[in-house]
C-alpha cells in the first residue's frame, strides 16, 4: 500500500538517505569566520498590562536544521560539528548568489548529478530536479542550525528520542492510500508530483499551497514549522483575550481565544480551533477541531496539538506536542527558536491575480481531449 506523499519540508526520511547529513560527514569543512556577538538581550520578558509576558512581536524561523534527526546524529551538536555544518551551507548561499558568467560553460548533459550534503542542499535539489529551480536570489533557508539551551541542536523533533516521527499505523497508511487515488496531498509543497489520474478534475484536489489558501510544509500550524525556502517571519499582537500570530507566508493569521472553551464538534476548522491559557509566564495554547481538508502529514480530524511558547534569551522558545491515535503509533514533541527580529512582513501575493491554476486544470482537459482523439 502506497505511503502518504508528505509535504516535502517536512519529511526527512528521504533526504536523511540522500543526503548523509551527519555532523561528522561536514566535520572537516572549514569555519567562516566567527560573526560578530550581537547585543546583549534582556533576560526576562517585556509585561503587557495584564501582568503576563508580552510576545508581541516579529520573529524569524528561519533555519537549517530539519524536522526529523539525521540517522546517527545525537540531539545535541558540538561547536566545531554545527560550525562546520554552517560553513558550508553559507559557502554554497555565498556561491550561488554570485553573479553568472555570461561565457560559462554549457551544464552537464542530464543536468546537475553532483550528491547534496545539506538538508537545504537535499530540499532544493528536489525542488528543482537536477535542472534547478527557483533562482537563489527568491530563496532564504536559514544559515543557523537552531540553538535551544545554548545547545546547537540536530533536529526539531525531541521525543522520541531518535529525533523521528513515530510509525503510522496501518489504519492512516490506507486511508491515506485511498485519499490518494484521487486527489494530491494537500499539505504537499511546491515540489510535489502532479499526482493521480483525476488530480486535475477541479481546484479542489490539487494542494492547498498551490491555490494559496494555507503554506506548504505546515507553516501556518499548528504545528507551525518552518518551510526552509522563504518567508521566514512571523508576527504576534497580543491582547488579554486574544493572540494573532501571522505568518509571512500565504498571509495565514491563526486568532488563539483565551480562556476559553473549546468550539463544538461540529464546527471544524483548517488550522483547528486554537484556545490558549496561560501557566506561570508560558503561554500553552491548545488545538483541537479539525478538518480534513489539511491533514498535517497524513493526520486525521482528530489531530490534537498542544503549543508552548516561554521566553528565552531574548527570543521564544516554541513547542509543540502533536497527538494523534488515529494516525501515530504516540504523540511526539518539537521545538525550536523563533528568533526576535526588526524585520517586518512582507506581502505573500502568490495566485491573486494571475491565471495559473485555470491554465492547469484547462490544460489537462486539452490533454484528456488529445488522448481521446488518439484512440481507435
Amino acid at each position: 500500500m502506497r505511503d502518504r506523499l508528505i509535504a516535502l519540508a517536512g519529511s526527512l526520511a528521504v533526504a536523511t538517505v540522500a543526503v548523509g547529513l551527519t555532523p561528522h560527514s561536514l566535520a572537516a569543512q572549514a569555519a567562516k569566520p566567527a560573526a560578530p556577538k550581537p547585543a546583549a538581550k534582556p533576560a526576562a520578558p517585556p509585561r503587557a498590562a495584564d501582568g503576563h509576558p508580552d510576545f508581541t512581536g516579529f520573529y524569524d524561523v528561519a533555519t537549517m536544521t530539519p524536522v526529523e534527526r539525521p540517522n546517527g546524529a545525537p540531539l545535541v551538536l558540538s561547536d566545531k560539528e554545527a560550525a562546520a555544518m554552517e560553513a558550508y551551507e553559507y559557502a554554497r548561499q555565498v556561491k550561488n548568489d554570485a553573479p553568472i558568467a555570461g561565457d560559462r560553460s554549457a551544464p552537464p548533459v542530464g543536468g546537475e548529478q553532483t550528491q547534496p550534503k545539506s538538508y537545504l542542499e537535499f530540499l532544493e535539489r528536489a525542488g528543482g530536479g537536477v535542472v534547478g529551480g527557483y533562482n537563489n536570489f527568491w530563496l532564504a533557508g536559514g544559515m543557523k542550525m537552531i540553538t535551544v539551551d545554548g545547545q546547537k541542536r540536530s533536529s526539531l523533533v525531541i521525543d522520541p528520542p531518535d529525533g523521528k516521527v513515530p510509525p503510522m499505523k496501518q489504519e492512516a497508511r490506507d486511508r491515506n492510500a485511498r485519499f490518494l487515488a484521487g486527489a494530491v496531498s494537500p499539505d504537499a509543497s511546491e515540489s510535489a508530483s502532479a499526482g493521480p489520474p483525476g488530480a486535475f478534475d477541479g481546484p479542489e484536489l490539487r494542494p492547498l499551497a498551490e491555490r494559496c489558501l494555507l503554506g506548504f510544509g505546515n507553516t501556518s500550524g499548528p504545528p507551525t514549522l518552518p518551510n526552509y525556502f522563504y518567508n521566514n517571519m512571523k508576527q504576534i499582537v497580543q491582547t488579554k483575550d486574544t493572540i494573532m500570530i501571522l505568518n509571512e507566508m500565504v498571509h495565514d493569521a491563526r486568532i488563539i481565544r483565551m480562556n476559553a472553551e473549546h468550539l463544538p464538534q461540529n464546527i471544524r476548522r483548517w488550522m483547528g480551533d486554537s484556545v490558549g491559557r496561560w501557566e506561570g509566564d508560558t503561554l500553552v495554547v491548545d488545538t483541537t477541531n479539525f478538518t480534513s481538508k489539511t491533514q498535517f502529514r497524513g493526520s486525521s480530524e482528530n489531530l490534537h496539538v498542544v503549543e508552548r511558547f516561554s521566553w528565552m534569551d531574548g527570543n521564544l522558545r516554541y513547542r509543540f506536542t502533536v497527538d494523534d491515535p488515529s494516525t501515530w503509533d504516540r504523540a511526539w514533541t518539537g521545538e525550536y527558536p523563533w528568533v526576535a527580529s526588526t524585520e517586518g512582513l512582507y506581502e505573500y501575493a502568490c495566485h491573486e491575480g494571475n491565471y495559473a491554476l485555470g491554465d492547469m486544470l484547462r490544460g489537462a482537459r486539452a490533454k484528456e481531449a488529445e488522448d481521446a482523439a488518439k484512440k481507435p
